[in-house]
């Protein structure tokens, strides 16, 4: 098969469509042929050499794909050859066939195809498990997302809306606040013009945000727990910003609040397949009833992923950028 691999760490240049080994499914796992993968931080971060898969997991990069079940491995219960599924990965998205533990697999939702499912399994599950799993987001709450024209922005107001939160969001353009505002985002903040505390605080009578999704780190640690209400709960899923910041404890005292921080792509599998449980039983029935999309930016070649990381490292994009894999026998 041919995948993209990263002989030495560098620029999006660095990024090499290679004839690789096919993977071989073991225990619990099932080959996919992939039609289709998603572009994410983590791969950029893997590309510059900052961000290695945890042991085991496919050298190459890629945390989420879609496509058709080739092979089930020994123990596989509950799928057969020829469905069409979407997957959390630990790495090997950018791939034309990756070996997938069968804890990770979700359906395609119906309505949904089979390439832009691929926009879907890293978001829903980044989002639900630190968003609602985590920081239990309640209806009526205030929630606020940074970067909310990201894919993971995206998904979170579209998951907060659902659940009747009241939603803010940070973005650097009116452009990108529009569309946030096309999803159902309430509180628009141009964090290159605002200052996301005091427009948090003047739009809910100074009590702040209930909970925020942060994927910037250190830069904006004190700043997001400055934004925070009472019994606030303040989730870290990123360092763009920087990883280490100094934490006010008297102000999360005072405010009896919390700060969790967590990634994805190194949990162990029964926790990952929880996550995908969780995301099936919760967010799957909104996708499929429309009222939760993917939203989807562009899709490029995967032969081509590193123009996609460019365009991603430019950060003009909104939502997921897709990569599409070559057409099997193609």
């Amino acid at each position: 098969m041919h995948a993209i691999t990263i002989p030495e760490p560098g620029g999006p240049e660095a990024l090499v469509w290679a004839d690789v080994p096919d993977p071989v499914p073991g225990d619990g796992e099932v080959l996919v042929e992939v039609v289709a993968g998603a572009v994410n931080r983590a791969d950029v971060l893997q590309r510059q050499g900052f961000y290695n898969p945890p042991a085991g997991a496919s050298p190459y990069p890629g945390l989420e794909c879609a496509g058709r079940i080739l092979v089930l491995g020994p123990g596989v219960t509950g799928w057969a050859v020829g469905d069409e599924v979407c997957a959390l990965l630990a790495g090997g998205g950018y791939a034309e066939k990756v070996a997938v533990p069968a804890g990770q697999l979700l359906p395609v939702p119906k309505g949904i195809g089979l390439v832009e499912a691929a926009a879907l399994p890293e978001v829903a599950c980044t989002v639900w498990s630190n968003v609602f799993m985590i920081a239990h987001l309640r209806p009526g709450e205030t929630f606020l997302v940074h970067g909310g024209s990201s894919g993971i922005g995206t998904m979170a107001i579209q998951l907060a809306k659902a659940v009747g939160a009241r939603v803010a969001v940070t973005a650097g353009s009116p452009e990108k606040l529009a569309r946030c505002a096309e999803l159902g985002a309430d509180i628009l903040i141009n964090y290159r013009e605002q200052d996301f505390v005091e427009e948090v605080r003047e739009n809910t009578a100074g009590a702040g945000a209930d909970v925020i999704l942060d994927l910037i780190g250190a830069k904006y640690l004190d700043r997001n727990v400055r934004a925070l209400a009472v019994n606030g709960r303040l989730a870290i899923i990123g360092l763009q910003g920087g990883a280490k910041g100094e934490l006010n404890l008297g102000a999360l005292l005072t405010k009896r609040a919390a700060v969790t921080a967590t990634s994805l792509r190194g949990r162990p599998l029964g926790e990952k397949a929880a996550i995908v449980a969780a995301v099936r039983e919760h967010v799957w029935p909104l996708i499929e009833e429309g009222v939760v999309r993917p939203v989807v930016d562009r899709t490029l070649p995967m032969a081509e992923a590193a123009e996609a990381h460019r365009v991603l490292e430019s950060s003009g994009h909104v939502g997921k950028v897709l990569l599409a894999a070559p057409l099997a026998g193609a």
